[in-house]
């Protein structure tokens, strides 16, 4: 089953006509927004790509706890 997603809004120009793979292995830079210097940054870090970015735990976490706030009250 083949899925499409718009994510052209969400990427660099550079990446909007990328397949998955090559936008996972691209830099965080790639994401509309983030820059090179955000790059550096976030190497030291261990991370690296923007796989690296959406598995790394403590990303993982947050991104759990702000959605969990909008479903708790």
């Amino acid at each position: 089953m083949a899925v499409s997603i718009e994510l052209g809004k969400a990427l660099d120009k550079g990446y909007e006509n990328s397949t998955l793979d090559e936008v996972l292995s691209a830099p965080p830079s790639a994401l509309a927004g983030l820059t090179e210097k955000h790059d550096e940054l976030l190497a030291g870090m261990g991370i690296k790509t923007i796989r690296d970015l959406g598995s790394n735990k403590y990303f993982a976490t947050a991104g759990v706890l702000v959605a969990l706030s909008g479903k708790v009250g």
